[in-house]
C-alpha cells in the first residue's frame, strides 16, 4: 500500500469516569477511580474525502508524574494539556502528511513545550499517543483494512531515514521488518498482583464487592486459569520478600512465567541489588525466581540511567518502563545494561514499533545478549482501549501481555447496555457476558484475538467503534 497524505481536520476529546471495584496500589500510589479519555479524529485526504477514527486511554494519576505534592486532579490536568497541545499541533499543520510524518514532525516541539511547562516527558507523550491511534484508526477504516495488515504494508509510511528520531536505525530495513510481523490468534494474560491485592481469603477486604468476579489472587487463578503473573514490589526488601513468599505459595503449580515490577521503588542499584541477593538466596523463592524472566523498572527514574547495571542484568534481565520516556531512552538504557523495554499504549504505538525494530537489529548481531519488548498495562479497560493494545502487542509477536483492568474494574458494567452488546457482538471471542455485564474473557489464562485481527480499523470495526459517545462529557 502507498502511504496516503492527509490533513487532520478535527480532534475532539470526551471523558468517562471509571470507578475501580478494588483499589490498585502500585509503588506509593493507590488508585480507586480516575477518568478515561476518548479521542475522535477526522482526517481529510488530498482528494477531499474524509474519515474518522478513535482511541481511548485511562488517565492514571501518580504514574506519568509521581510528584507527591501534586493532587490527582493536577495529574489529570497535566494529561489534558498534553492532549490539547497535540491537537493544536496536528490540526495546525499547513501541508498534508502521512500518519508517520504527522507524528515525527511534531515530536520534538511537543516534548519541548511540555518541558518548558515543567512537565515530565511521559506526560508529553500521552497526547500524541492517543491522537496517533485515533488517526491510524481513521486511516485503516478509509483503506478498508485492519491494523495488522495496515502495519505490515506500512500504510502509515513509517520512514526512519531523515526523521532525526531514531538515527541508530539508519540502514535498517523497516519495510521488511514490518512485513514479517504476523498477529497471533491468542496471547497469555499476565495477571497483575498489586500491593493492595488480597492473596487469599485470609486477607480479603471486608468490603470486597460481590459482583461475581474474583477478589483474591487465589480466586483469580481459579476463575481464569492463570499461568502468567506480574508481581508488584514496594521497595522494602523485607516486606517484598515476605509478600513474594506468600504469592509463591498461592501460584505454585500454576505459574509458568513471572515478572516483577519495581515501579521505581528502589532508590538506586545498590538497594535493588540487596533485594536481588535476598530473592535469589531464599529457598522458598527459588522456584519463583527460576520462572522470573525480568524485573521491570526497579530503580527510580531520576537514578535508573545514572549507573551501569550490567552486573545486575547478568543475574536477571532488567526492563525500563517509566525511564522509557523519550524515543532514545532504550538506546541509552542498553548502554548501561538494560535489555528490555515496555510496550505501553499510553507511550505511543510508534515508540513500540521503533523499539521492537531495535530489538530485532540488536538480536541479529547474535552477541549472546537478548533484547526484548514486553507488553505492559496501565489499567487498560475493556472496550476500545484494551482492543487497540491487544491488536498492537499481537502484531508485534508478543506471547504474553500484562492485563489488569479486568481485575480492578467490573468490565463494561458502567457503560450503556447498547455499547456493551455492540462490543460483545463484534468480538464474541474476546468478551463474555456474566452477572449482568460484558467482561473480558480469559480462558485457560489466554485471550482470544481472532476477531481483532479481522476487524477493520485499529481494532474498532467501524467508525465510532460502537461507543456511546453521547453518554460522555466533552470537556475540552
Amino acid at each position: 500500500m502507498d502511504a496516503p497524505r492527509f490533513h487532520v481536520e478535527e480532534i475532539r476529546f470526551a471523558e468517562r469516569d471509571v470507578a475501580l471495584r478494588l483499589p490498585f496500589r502500585f509503588g506509593a500510589a493507590t488508585v480507586t477511580a480516575c477518568p478515561q479519555v476518548y479521542v475522535r479524529a477526522r482526517i481529510r485526504f488530498e482528494d477531499g474525502r474524509t474519515a474518522s477514527g478513535c482511541a481511548a486511554e485511562m488517565m492514571v494519576p501518580k504514574w506519568f508524574d509521581k510528584n507527591p505534592a501534586l493532587t490527582n486532579e493536577q495529574n489529570f490536568e497535566q494529561l489534558r494539556f498534553a492532549l490539547r497541545d497535540a491537537r493544536e499541533a496536528y490540526t495546525g499543520e499547513a501541508d498534508a502528511q502521512t500518519a508517520w510524518t504527522h507524528f515525527a514532525a511534531n515530536y520534538a516541539a511537543l516534548m519541548a513545550r511540555a518541558r518548558a511547562k515543567g512537565l515530565q516527558p511521559l506526560v508529553a507523550g500521552y497526547g500524541p499517543a492517543l491522537v496517533d491511534r485515533a488517526i491510524f484508526d481513521a486511516l485503516c477504516l478509509h483503506a478498508g483494512t485492519g491494523f495488522a495488515a495496515a502495519m505490515s504494508a506500512n500504510l502509515g509510511g513509517i520512514d526512519i531515514a531523515g526523521s532525526g528520531l531514531a538515527d541508530d536505525l539508519a540502514g535498517f530495513d523497516m519495510p521488511g521488518f514490518l512485513a514479517r510481523q504476523r498477529p497471533a490468534e491468542r496471547i497469555a494474560a499476565r495477571h497483575t498482583v498489586g500491593l493492595a491485592d488480597a492473596i487469599d481469603d485470609g486477607d480479603a477486604l471486608p468490603d470486597a464487592p460481590d459482583d461475581g468476579l474474583p477478589t483474591t489472587l487465589v480466586a483469580a487463578v481459579r476463575r481464569y486459569g492463570l499461568t502468567h503473573f506480574k508481581l508488584k514490589l514496594c521497595g522494602d526488601t523485607a516486606r517484598d520478600i515476605d509478600r513474594l513468599e506468600r504469592i509463591a505459595r498461592a501460584i505454585d503449580g500454576h505459574a509458568q512465567l513471572v515478572t516483577l515490577d519495581g515501579n521505581e521503588q528502589y532508590a538506586d542499584a545498590d538497594a535493588f541489588g540487596a533485594f536481588l541477593d535476598r530473592l535469589l538466596s531464599t529457598p522458598a523463592l527459588w522456584a519463583l525466581a527460576k520462572k522470573t524472566v525480568f524485573v521491570e523498572q526497579p530503580i527510580r527514574r531520576d537514578a535508573a540511567l545514572e549507573r551501569d547495571v550490567r552486573a545486575l542484568g547478568r543475574r536477571i534481565p532488567l526492563l525500563i518502563d517509566e525511564s522509557d520516556a523519550t524515543l532514545d531512552a532504550f538506546v541509552r538504557a542498553r548502554e548501561l545494561g538494560y535489555t528490555g523495554v515496555s510496550s505501553k499504549s499510553c507511550k505511543g504505538f510508534y515508540k513500540s514499533v521503533v523499539n521492537a525494530a531495535r530489538c530485532a537489529r540488536w538480536n541479529a548481531a547474535d552477541d549472546g545478549t537478548r533484547h526484548f519488548l514486553s507488553g505492559e498495562d496501565l489499567t487498560m479497560q475493556a472496550g476500545l482501549g484494551v482492543q487497540q493494545d491487544l491488536a498492537l502487542v499481537s502484531w508485534l509477536g508478543l506471547s504474553h501481555v500484562e492485563r489488569n483492568g479486568h481485575h480492578y474494574v467490573n468490565g463494561l458494567a458502567a457503560v450503556p447496555v447498547a455499547e456493551q452488546q455492540a462490543l460483545l457482538r463484534a468480538h464474541p471471542d474476546l468478551y463474555e457476558s456474566s452477572d449482568g455485564a460484558v467482561r473480558l474473557a480469559i480462558r485457560g489464562g489466554q485471550l482470544a484475538l481472532s476477531s481483532l485481527a479481522s476487524a477493520p480499523g485499529f481494532a474498532t470495526g467501524q467508525p465510532g467503534a460502537g461507543i456511546s459517545w453521547d453518554a460522555m462529557r466533552s470537556v475540552y
